[in-house]
């Protein structure tokens, strides 16, 4: 349930209506905007008697919320949620720009990388650390090592790190050298993973799962934010199907369906959809017109020796370019909104 305050109410009747609604046992989330105020309700709602609500002099609308998921929903949280990584935002209007490798292959290997990619407009830098694959015998990481790697690029660029976490029992590990830690898509549904990282402070990048619906996702989200941290970031990576020639189909509707059900917001991964480097940019075009945030991409200097995803890698020089593309793609966007 939702409560919508009346413009200009005083912050004391607000605050009388919150503390009154915790006592009848109710989480509120509190979100103020420019004209309005909205007390969302958390917990059984079907006691609460509507009229005697509405007869509050400062109540301008009392709403019911459908979703299964509450915090992370937009009837609970009108506005956008920006969110400030290191100074770089992403939400609102904001573009974010991530790049990297799949992995950490090595400190000269992750060094040039991040300094080209940087050069290109990149703002974050990613690269996998510890590396859940689909055989037990490719490679998995280089684990703490890979992330020290990262966090010396970090020293020498000044990019914030995404890295992956993998495990429960990872993320304190991980939460000490990275600033925002990945949810990829196999864990997901990871439910003791999504609530440990919900209790840090650091950004969450949630991606969806190989065959998640949207509101698997955002249930997903829901678990995180339920812990205490808000600062969620989704990332649409293709889902799979019936279709073989890429390596997922990424859902390109997802992006203005979240827009409309969350204040999240959300990136797109078009590496991972596409599985092939010639469709990456096509890809990453489209998410960004259809309203995406920002991307993630594989960028990879040497792709024919990359340990892992050479083949979904763009090079520098090919990096820069859909840089250059999207930024404008982006700008004409938000002039419409």
């Amino acid at each position: 349930m939702v409560i919508v305050m009346k413009p200009n109410t005083p912050q004391s009747e607000i605050h009388r209506l919150h503390e009154k609604l915790k006592t009848l046992g109710f989480d509120v989330n509190l979100s103020q905007g420019h004209n309005y105020t909205l007390l969302g309700l958390i917990g059984d709602t079907t006691q609460i008697n509507e009229s005697q609500l509405q007869a509050n002099t400062y109540v301008d609308r009392v709403m019911r919320v459908q979703h299964a998921f509450k915090r992370a929903s937009r009837h609970f949280h009108p506005q956008d949620t920006v969110i400030d990584i290191d100074g770089h935002k992403v939400g609102g209007g904001h573009l974010l720009m991530i790049a990297g490798p799949c992995a950490v292959e090595s400190q000269e290997q992750i060094l040039t990388i991040a300094k080209s990619v940087k050069g290109l407009g990149a703002q974050l830098l990613r690269g996998g650390a510890f590396k859940p694959r689909t055989s037990p015998y490719s490679f998995q990481g280089l684990e703490e090592e890979g992330l020290k790697v990262l966090l010396e690029a970090k020293r020498q660029t000044g990019m914030p790190i995404v890295t992956e976490c993998v495990s429960s029992e990872t993320v304190d590990l991980v939460a000490n050298y990275a600033d925002v830690l990945q949810i990829g898509a196999r864990n997901m549904q990871n439910f003791a993973l999504l609530k440990k990282v919900g209790q840090t402070k650091k950004t969450i990048l949630l991606k969806r799962g190989l065959a998640a619906t949207i509101e698997e996702l955002l249930m997903a989200a829901e678990y995180i934010m339920s812990e205490g941290n808000t600062n969620v970031i989704l990332c649409e990576r293709g889902i799979r199907t019936y279709e073989t020639y890429t390596r997922n189909t990424l859902d390109i509707s997802a992006i203005p369906a979240i827009k409309e059900l969350s204040h999240l917001p959300i990136i797109c991964d078009p590496s991972h959809a596409a599985g092939k480097w010639e469709m990456v940019a096509p890809l990453a075009k489209a998410a960004i017109a259809a309203g995406a945030d920002g991307l993630i991409v594989e960028v990879h200097h040497q792709p024919e020796l990359a340990f892992s995803d050479g083949a979904q890698s763009l090079k520098p020089e090919k990096y820069g370019h859909l840089v250059s593309a999207v930024q404008k793609i982006a700008a004409i966007q938000n002039a419409y909104v």
